[in-house]
């Protein structure tokens, strides 16, 4: 497999910024609509994470010689405003947050998955290799709280 140009490189990392903005917004707004402490601790925690994944994202970018990707995408814009409508339907439900948290999560695996599959260089799948198992923590803690959710439910 070849090497990718740097502006594959750069598209890719743009791509998985788009994907960390999308999950620190998914999970702020989670986090607005959840009647339990415990989850909005867990999902301002999260979003911080995400915020901070995309700050060392845009790092790579300009060293690679791009510019950063600013916003979410059409499809995370979509989940966040399904995400304030479910939230003041469904009365605030945590267990709908949860699923909402939990298909964002399933995304941006795929997306992380798809990077890894790329043939990035050495340094770049280093910091994307270190996010995915962020986001595969992320999507199992959600996963087990969800189920939990259900069993209480």
């Amino acid at each position: 497999m070849d090497m990718m140009t740097n502006e594959q490189v750069v598209e890719t990392l743009n791509d998985l910024i788009e994907t960390s903005k999308d999950g620190e917004y998914g999970f702020e707004s989670c986090a607005e609509y959840v009647d339990s402490q415990e989850l909005r601790n867990l999902f301002t925690a999260r979003a911080q994470e995400c915020r901070q994944a995309a700050e060392e994202l845009k790092t790579l970018v300009v060293q690679y010689g791009g510019t950063p990707d600013k916003g979410g995408t059409a499809s995370g814009a979509l989940h966040r405003g399904w995400v304030s409508v479910r939230g003041t339907l469904s009365g605030n439900d945590d267990k709908a947050m949860l699923d909402e948290c939990e298909r964002g999560e399933d995304t941006a695996l795929s997306r992380y998955r798809d990077a890894m599959d790329k043939a990035l260089p050495e340094p770049v799948k280093t910091v994307i290799a270190r996010q995915l198992m962020g986001v595969q923590r992320n999507h199992d803690q959600i996963k087990a709280l969800r189920n939990r959710f259900n069993a209480a439910s």
